[in-house]
């Protein structure tokens, strides 16, 4: 071929590279984005960075066609018709500002309860966190109650960690994965990446999930399992194991509490709680010396079983022996369980076989020594190669807390909790279990003008840590930390809305939302909550959410029903720090954190929603946002803050390059070069653990003396792994009347049932409700791997991959409703119901249907066009969700969420099917009425392109 007809396979695309962190989900891959001329031109992953190593999926490939949405607000808004009518006249920002430093002064200055902060999936929740602490209202919370409480309680309060950003698979080790209920956008780059690493080395991968899609569909074996029992079947292959003997005893005498003491003392004040010494440390039983010991005496030889007398005459049992009696019963027997859990007991036997033979017959050894807390040298780091991974799917039940806990009791029985080939710590974890941060917020810290004296997240260790008053009344708008959601570490996002528009327990004057599009695909109920952020007092004409303030970068179906809307940037355009002080990017041998810089100028009026929280805090004299003179602390807004700001001395947002000199790692005074020094590497900083620490990580003193270096730990005492977990018998002990601080009376028989030391499980909430049987199928939703929340399926490129969505369901149950291919059929569940196309397929439970999360979309919402498919042919099984339980004859109606930390439990869903005579929508739900266009936005190209005629950046 003559040269000059040649192809050039590699034309330059750009005359510029810049790293930064892509917000496409919330992997927090490294990208490099290419520019030309100064406009987007092209996404490629970071072969650098320790997340994804160069791997970038369709969502960060797409973050062209994010940055071309027609949907990116303008300029802020004003809203000057009804709610919901989508009636708006832009304003300046100046205008803006000094509505909502209004609004929010005469809150500040009277009662700050009556501020409610809310944030979606925000990746700054240590700023927004802080900026409400600031404020002194107690209301603040994230999407974690939404999403996955469950699964990081669960875990803090039993091993000092969790699934996924606080700990992975040892996928290089790893014999025998074990994966329950994750969804396929989550974690999905690192995932694939170690899926692929397993099944190149033959490891074995059984995937426990109702629906076999994504993930599933590449297991080895697939596990079918009924939604919500889940639980269930691991306390089966407990009980299994116990039965077989097949426990790592040894190691849950030296890092566990399975020795500690329990006291045996019926009707008595300290029934249940760890029998202690003067010091308040647990005893455990000498089983050489036949005398109590404290846990941490590096002598002792402690028992696992048996019964002693402590020298009070009170009883005494080791948690082990406890244990081994409650699930060696014959109820969690296989066969006993089948019926429930959809699986046969031959497949809970084999696969429970399979985990002991696998753990302590496959062992695997990394040639490292390394030296315990307790000063013994081992030469070797010898592993149980059984890793086992969770998410959402098990989370989001009312049961979840107790199912998460039961994986976790499952890893510390086969001793694999941070040993080579199972689930490993990332930095900062493990911290104690639970952590030491308590929650704020009691009536005594709430006060006008005055800064909480904590955050408001953290981990309740008794009753006495609860937020409510004298009458046990909840102070939190969402009635987290209170006697109905205790443990509810992440708040309960899901109920903000409801309870303010109840007034329960009491009224609120401003709703503060950020990327919490939470009228509609964040909204357990979307038809309710609707009618509830529009709904006035007939007694004062007046809206009974007084005010709404809210933040977006796109048109999203919540922006109609705000007064003020303050329009973000998109993540190409503005500095955010993904951070060791909330959700960093460490792995399990090193710690690391990553910024986002701007690459992109907006060319509209928006500002990046951080620098607008830190402007609106200097206006309000925030006292951590302003100097002694009253100017403003962090005058070039987030980036100044990132740079300068310290949680505690030598310890900010940002862990490396600290020090004036940038030589500090994790802890240092503030370094004025240090965005610099992060550009220059990529945009992340990665900092290794020494390899003597690499495992064992909870009683490994190089790793624990390395964390207190770097400010994780506040001293180098181990972590005891927690199999029995003592606030639950506290809160337990309180519902029998022992203690100063006691549940009303209403709450007493939900505590009992549902607070137990060790872990238990009972049926989903719907599963017993009166009419459950009207309702016999389960409904679950996940998301596909192309899409992440709502803003994902706006995506020009994405629609294409999913613009709508069907209902599936097995064949079996397919042919009992006589439904061909694409016929349609009614879903009805206790609280509504809508009509969609259906399709059979093989990979689903029998008794499970299920469809694809945040498609469906309100017409004309996200500037699309009324007919898009999203909003013709999608739809969100929202519509069929209630947030709040039936009346069960108390006259009070409780959350559909879990009753230990009141995660939403949207999986709980329960439905019936019927063949509609007709194909078409009918739904009041899905048929509202379009959206009207804000101003400033220009109805949307019909051919949308990135650097042709499409829309501009």
């Amino acid at each position: 071929m003559p040269s000059d007809r040649r192809i050039d396979l590699s034309p330059p695309v750009s005359d510029e590279i810049r790293t930064t962190t892509c917000y496409m989900c919330a992997c927090r891959c490294g990208i490099k984005v290419h520019l030309k001329d100064g406009r987007l031109r092209y996404i490629e992953g970071n072969r650098d960075h320790p997340v994804n190593k160069g791997v970038l999926c369709a969502k960060g490939s797409a973050g062209i066609m994010q940055q071309e949405s027609p949907a990116k607000l303008q300029k802020p808004l004003k809203r000057v018709g009804p709610r919901g009518s989508g009636e708006f006249e832009e304003i300046e920002w100046d205008e803006a500002l000094e509505i909502a430093t209004g609004w929010l002064s005469d809150i500040r200055k009277t009662d700050p309860r009556k501020l409610a902060f809310f944030t979606g999936r925000d990746q700054s929740q240590s700023l927004t966190g802080w900026w409400a602490t600031q404020f002194g209202t107690p209301n603040y919370a994230a999407h974690g109650g939404f999403c996955s409480v469950n699964m990081a309680a669960g875990g803090l309060y039993s091993i000092g960690g969790s699934f996924w950003e606080f700990g992975e698979p040892d996928w290089e080790r790893a014999k025998l994965f074990m994966m329950f209920g994750v969804a396929e956008d989550h974690d999905s780059n690192p995932i694939k990446m170690g899926l692929s690493t397993l099944r190149q080395r033959g490891a074995k991968f059984v995937s426990v999930n109702p629906v076999r899609t994504g993930y599933s569909a590449v297991a080895d074996e697939w596990i079918g399992i009924t939604p919500g029992s889940d639980g269930l079947f691991v306390l089966a292959l407990v009980h299994e194991l116990l039965k077989a003997g097949k426990v790592d005893a040894r190691y849950l005498a030296d890092y566990s509490n399975a020795p500690w003491l329990v006291l045996s003392d019926p009707e008595g004040p300290e029934d249940g709680l760890f029998a202690r010494d003067e010091d308040g440390t647990p005893l455990v039983w000498d089983r050489v010396e036949e005398r109590t010991r404290p846990w941490s005496d590096k002598d002792a030889k402690p028992a696992l079983s048996g019964e002693v007398t402590l020298p009070d005459g009170r009883k005494a049992r080791p948690v082990f022996q406890l244990l081994a009696e409650r699930y060696l019963d014959e109820s969690y027997a296989p066969e006993a369980v089948a019926e429930r859990t959809g699986l046969s007991a031959e497949t809970i036997k084999r696969l429970a076989a399979e985990l002991a033979h696998t753990a302590f017959s496959e062992e695997v050894v990394v040639e490292q020594p390394w030296t315990d807390w307790r000063g013994v040298r081992h030469e070797r780091m010898v592993g149980r190669p059984v890793a086992l991974h969770a998410m959402r799917g098990i989370s989001a039940h009312s049961n979840g807390f107790h199912t998460c806990r039961s994986l976790h009791l499952l890893q510390m029985l086969l001793g694999a909790v941070d040993s080579p080939g199972s689930f490993r710590y990332k930095p900062p974890y493990p911290q104690s279990a639970p952590p030491p941060v308590k929650p704020s917020g009691k009536p005594q810290q709430v006060l006008p003008e005055t800064p909480l004296p904590g955050p408001h997240l953290g981990f309740v260790q008794g009753p006495e840590d609860l937020l409510v008053d004298a009458e046990g009344e909840p102070q939190r708008i969402d009635k987290a930390f209170s006697w109905e959601n205790p443990l509810s570490a992440h708040g309960l996002m899901h109920m903000v809305i409801t309870n303010a528009w109840k007034g329960d327990p009491y009224k609120i004057d401003t709703l503060f939302l950020y990327m919490a599009n939470m009228a509609w695909n964040s909204a357990m109920n979307t038809t309710g909550t609707i009618q509830m952020l529009t709904d006035k007092d007939p007694e004062t004409g007046e809206y009974r959410i007084p005010h709404i303030i809210y933040s977006d970068a796109f048109f999203s179906e919540t922006v109609p029903y705000a007064d003020l809307v303050l329009p973000d940037t998109t993540y190409l355009e503005r500095w955010d720090c993904i951070s060791l002080l909330d959700r960093p990017i460490s792995d399990a041998e090193a710690a690391a954190d990553s910024i986002r810089q701007p690459v992109l100028t907006p060319g509209r009026d928006v500002r990046p929603f951080q620098d607008v929280l830190i402007d609106l805090g200097a206006r309000l004299g925030l006292p951590g946002l302003t100097k002694e003179d009253g100017s403003p602390r962090y005058p070039g807004g987030y980036k100044d803050y990132l740079v300068g700001h310290e949680r505690k001395p030598g310890v900010g947002p940002l862990a490396g390059w600290r020090g004036e000199d940038g030589a500090s790692q994790g802890r240092g005074a503030p370094n004025k070069e240090q965005l610099d020094r992060y550009i220059e590497n990529g945009c992340f900083w990665r900092h290794e653990i020494p390899e003597e620490g690499h495992f064992f990580k909870f009683a490994n003193q190089a790793y624990l003396d390395w964390a207190v270096g770097m400010g994780f730990l506040p001293d180098s005492s181990p972590v005891m792994l927690q199999l029995y977990s003592e606030p639950q018998q506290k809160f337990r002990l309180a519902a029998q009347g022992h203690g100063d601080v006691q549940p009303p009376e209403r709450e007493r028989r939900r505590i009992l049932d549902h607070f137990d030391p060790l872990p238990i499980w009972y049926a989903p909430f719907e599963d017993e409700t009166e009419s459950a049987d009207d309702f016999p199928i389960h409904a679950v939703s996940q998301r596909p791997m192309a899409m992440y929340h709502s803003w994902g399926s706006q995506n020009a490129w994405l629609r294409q991959i999913h613009g709508h969505n069907v209902l599936y369901l097995s064949e079996t149950l397919a042919k009992e409703l006589g439904l061909e291919e694409d016929d349609w059929v009614w879903v009805e569940s206790r609280h509504g119901r809508i009509k969609v196309p259906s399709r059979a397929m093989r990979g689903v439970n029998d008794k499970t249907v299920w469809t694809w999360n945040a498609i469906g979309k309100r017409a004309g919402a996200w500037n699309l066009s009324e007919d898009a498919p999203e909003s013709t042919k999608g739809f969100l099984l929202n519509h069929l969700i209630d947030e709040l339980l039936p009346d069960q004859g108390s006259g009070y109606r409780y959350a559909v969420s879990d009753p230990v930390t009141g995660q939403a439990a949207w999986y709980d869903l329960r439905v019936r099917l019927q063949k509609a005579a007709e194909p078409g929508w009918e739904a009041e739900a899905v048929k509202r009425k379009p959206l009207k266009r804000p101003p400033g936005l220009k109805p949307a190209p019909r051919d949308l392109a990135y650097f042709g005629k499409g829309g501009k950046s």
